[in-house]
């Protein structure tokens, strides 16, 4: 295989839940969630279901027919947003570049196809195509890969002026994260994303949410702008939509989709029946009365309970960040090493920027399991700080 990966020596041949079971038989608690992707953890009956059935049916027709899985998943999501209308694609990436067409598509069809830069903010993350990782202008993930594609601009987050500065006669949009995933689970104040949207309104710039991570109940809510009173005018969603199975969605304004017309976009695989199946199987639970309930309760509880961690082990945890059940320990030591502490004791986590180790579990997670994350995560606490007093202790030797 390509060496793209830093993979570690560690592979699994089931899921149950919010457990995975190595080939060896060892169980692992899993709070990476294959990267906030398994909302509804592992093996969950009705996505099984799902799948085992429309593949029976039919998979793949090719977006030339009408694919009335794919109109019911858009409908819902349209009733449960701002959306009027919806494009399928297969991952976040995909429906990143899809919103970036779709905001220059706009300002051209308006009349004004000098319009094509987007603003966007330091940390942020969109994906690894060039359009994407342009956006969000990571020197790492750039280098060796050419001349970085012109039309973004980047600007420090939670500075308004910064913003404005920022903005010029090409600008024709913003493009934000509720909360920054791989950029260290940080976010801005509500009163940012307000800001945001009255600029875009007075200097008619469209507002584009990278929601990828934070929707589908990843923030306690359907989707991350709920909580923020702000409403874009296009959003990206991935990862929770499909809980496993590869799908993204570009929903946006009847307005903002007026340069979207036939042949402007596409997609081979994207909206095929059986992954809009599987996403229909997923709002089928996540709409359920109380879901979204119990995910802002076990938020509360489990930030509760990384409090005392962060008190108890003040040498390791510098910092609780993050919104729902995408939260964000600020490490004190590398983030890889507590993240390997972790893993020593059988729970799994995901790094991020800022030295991260991020905790997302899946959104089913019980109050007993996140009870069992936290004696995981204090006895790792306690690894790390051990051999802190080794490597010191060892230090004074020498």
């Amino acid at each position: 295989m390509l060496p793209a990966y830093a993979r570690v020596d560690l592979a699994f041949e089931r899921g149950e839940g919010v457990w995975l079971i190595a080939t060896n038989g060892d169980r692992y608690l899993d709070f990476a969630s294959g990267v906030a992707v398994n909302a509804l953890g592992h093996s969950h009956p009705q996505v099984v279901k799902a799948i085992t059935e429309q593949a029976k049916r039919v998979i793949h027709v090719s977006n030339l027919y009408r694919i009335p899985e794919g109109e019911r998943l858009a409908d819902r999501l349209c009733a449960l947003s701002f959306a009027d209308k919806v494009f399928f694609a297969n991952s976040g990436a995909e429906a990143m570049e899809g919103v970036i067409k779709l905001v220059r598509k706009f300002q051209s069809a308006d009349g004004h196809p000098e319009r094509y830069r987007i603003v966007t903010f330091e940390g942020s993350f969109h994906g690894r195509t060039l359009a994407t990782l342009a956006a969000a202008k990571n020197k790492k993930h750039l280098d060796g890969f050419g001349p970085v594609m012109d039309g973004f601009d980047q600007v420090p987050l939670g500075d308004v002026e910064a913003l404005k500065r920022a903005i010029t006669p090409e600008t024709a949009g913003i493009l934000i994260e509720p909360v920054q995933g791989e950029g260290g689970v940080r976010s801005a104040p509500p009163q940012f994303f307000r800001a945001l949207r009255q600029i875009c309104d007075d200097r008619g710039l469209l507002l584009a949410f990278d929601e990828v991570q934070t929707g589908i109940g990843r923030l306690g809510e359907m989707f991350g702008y709920q909580k923020l009173g702000v409403t874009p005018d296009v959003m990206a969603l991935a990862k929770g939509l499909g809980a496993g199975f590869p799908i993204g969605a570009v929903l946006v304004t009847e307005e903002a989709a007026k340069g979207m017309t036939p042949g402007t976009h596409g997609s081979t695989f994207g909206g095929n029946p059986l992954a809009c199946a599987v996403g229909n199987a997923v709002l089928d639970v996540v709409t359920k009365p109380g879901f979204l309930d119990h995910v802002r309760r076990i938020e509360i509880l489990f930030k509760q309970r990384l409090a005392e961690m962060k008190d108890r082990h003040p040498s390791v945890i510098a910092e609780v960040r993050g919104e729902g059940l995408l939260i964000g320990l600020k490490s004190q030591v590398p983030n890889t090493e507590l993240i390997d502490a972790f893993r020593a004791e059988k729970l799994l986590a995901v790094g991020a920027g800022d030295n991260v180790a991020r905790l997302v579990p899946p959104l089913i997670v019980s109050e007993a399991e996140v009870a069992e994350a936290i004696a995981r995560v204090d006895r790792a606490c306690t690894a790390v700080e051990r051999a802190q007093q080794g490597a010191r202790g060892q230090g004074a030797a020498g």
